[in-house]
Parts: C-alpha cells; sequence; structure tokens
C-alpha cells in the first residue's frame, strides 16, 4: 500500500504528530478487521479503543527514529502501528475493574464500560496477538530482522524487562510508601519500556550502528521517564477536559507517583533533568538530532 500522507521533513514536533496521527491512523485502519466482521462485537471494541483519539506518540517516536537514521518511511510504518497496537491492549487492560478500575479514557466510556468486561479482556488479548502479526508479516523488510523487531517488542512488553513487569510492580506499591529507586523502576518499566523500545525499533529498522543505538536507547530511556513523571504530575495538576480521563485517581488509589514521593516543584525539577539527559544523548549520535530533540521538548511541556 502507498501511503497517502507524507511525513514532512520537519523539526516541529507539533506538526510531526499531526501528519504521523494521519498516516497510523490510515494504516491502522486497514490492519484491523472490519465491524461487519465475525466477531462484529470484538471487532467494535477494538475499533472503539484504538479510534479514540491517542496522541500516537510511540509510533511517532519510531517513524521519527528511523526517518532520523535514514529509513523509507514505508519500511517503517508496519512496525510504528504494532506499537500502537500493543499500547492499546495494555490501556483496555489497565481500566478494569481488577487493575486501576476507569471509566473513562480519552474523554469517552472505556472499553469493557461500552462493551462489557468479558469483551475489552478479548479486545486486547486479539491487539496484542495483531501487533505480532503486524510484524511478522511486513513483506518489506527481510525475515531476520523481523524476528528482531518482534523480540524487541515483545521483551519491553513483557516481564521481567517490560510494560507488564512494571504493571505488576505498580499494583504492588498501592498504599504502601516506596522509595525513590522502586518509583523509577516501575516507572522505567511500566511506561519507559515500550518508548525505549519504539526509538529502538526505528534504528534498528535503519540500520544504525551500535554507538548510534546506545545514544538512542539511552535518549530514549529519559524521554520514557520524562513522559511518566509529566503524567504523574498532570493527574494532580489537570482537569478532566485537559486529560481526558479521570484526574486525581492516582492520589485516591494511593499509587506511587513522583508528586507523591518528592512533591510538585522537586517533580517539576526531575522533569528538567530528566530532558537535559535525552537532549545530551542525542549530541553523541551523527545525525541531525533536531526532531527528536523537538520530541523532548514537546513531552517537556506537554498539558495533557
Amino acid at each position: 500500500m502507498t501511503s497517502v500522507v507524507n511525513i514532512p521533513a520537519a523539526t516541529d514536533a507539533h506538526q510531526f504528530f499531526a501528519s504521523c496521527r494521519s498516516l497510523i491512523d490510515y494504516k491502522l485502519d486497514h490492519l484491523i478487521p472490519p465491524e461487519t466482521e465475525a466477531p462484529a462485537q470484538v471487532h467494535a471494541a477494538i475499533r472503539w479503543s484504538v479510534f479514540a483519539g491517542g496522541k500516537r506518540f510511540r509510533p511517532a517516536l519510531l517513524l521519527a527514529t528511523g526517518r532520523t537514521f535514514g529509513a523509507d518511511l514505508e519500511d517503517l510504518l508496519r512496525t510504528a502501528c504494532a506499537l500502537e497496537l500493543i499500547h492499546t491492549y495494555s490501556l483496555i487492560h489497565d481500566d478494569l475493574p481488577s487493575m486501576d478500575d476507569d471509566e473513562l479514557r480519552r474523554g469517552r466510556p472505556t472499553c469493557h464500560i461500552k462493551f462489557g468486561e468479558a469483551t475489552a479482556i478479548l479486545a486486547g488479548d486479539a491487539l496484542q496477538a495483531l501487533a505480532f502479526q503486524t510484524i511478522a508479516e511486513d513483506a518489506r523488510l527481510a525475515p531476520a530482522l523481523r524476528v528482531q523487531l518482534i523480540t524487541e517488542i515483545a521483551r519491553a512488553a513483557a516481564t521481567p524487562e517490560g510494560m507488564v513487569a512494571g504493571q505488576a510492580l505498580d499494583l504492588e506499591a498501592e498504599s504502601r510508601d516506596v522509595s525513590g529507586q522502586e518509583l523509577e523502576r516501575i516507572h522505567r518499566l511500566k511506561t519507559g519500556a515500550l518508548i525505549r523500545a519504539a526509538a529502538r525499533c526505528g534504528a534498528i529498522i535503519a540500520g544504525a550502528n551500535q554507538d548510534e543505538l546506545a545514544a538512542i536507547t539511552e535518549y530514549a530511556a529519559n524521554l520514557g521517564l520524562l513522559f511518566q513523571i509529566t503524567d504523574d504530575l498532570l493527574d494532580v495538576t489537570s482537569t478532566v477536559e485537559d486529560l481526558g480521563k479521570t484526574p486525581g485517581k492516582d492520589a485516591r488509589s494511593r499509587k506511587a507517583t513522583y508528586p507523591a514521593l518528592y512533591g510538585i516543584e522537586a517533580t517539576r525539577a526531575r522533569l528538567k533533568s530528566e530532558h537535559r539527559a535525552a537532549c545530551e544523548a542525542l549530541e553523541r549520535i551523527d545525525r541531525s538530532p533536531e526532531l527528536l530533540r523537538s520530541i523532548a521538548d514537546f513531552i517537556l511541556q506537554r498539558q495533557a
């Protein structure tokens, strides 16, 4: 399939994200079964969740990293979509009554509220499987590269090095005091692992060398922590209209967060520190890093 939307050679993250959303949504629409195909309820739940207006941050980061290292856009696209499928599955399951028990996501009812808990679980299961199928069937990439990408994302999504491990530790930390080291580990796994994988996959598809990959990994690790600390802060300072989800739930659930552990001002100082570290890592790559630096700026300044 030829892309109907071109990604501009932009250094502004806002412009880049807007273009990425259009392109990723177009591709996802072709990858996900239509609601008219049985089982219709599951497909409707998948589409309700995937096309709820997300930022598409993870696929956009993959595209930005891949393009920074000179990859062809079409070579990046299916893996970028796979990351969004994994991310959406995690949100569906995270909202379930047995997890965060949330009724609002991206400004509208969560999947289990709209379709029931059983259908929501199946929708999440299907999205995870579809993500790996999407990469496995990418005929533009060499088989060995597809295996490498699947391994990278599976490790970042699972345990003990990925998102599932972080979610488990996050649940275990509810209603008890945690150390700063424990809190950082939760954030680096629960949110940071997939963000790190997004940047690494873009660089891997582009053929980045080991030194470049190490620098991008460090950049993305700091970016992931920056992203989650910003989420922690917004949960305290924003409204439901700004967030599109219920604010204040972290405090009510006694979740481990940076504002709860350190306070607002110290959390803001940590944001600046992680932003600075992410930008410093980019200085080690012999490429034009303006777009990746702009993405770090965007995360630091975001309001939703």
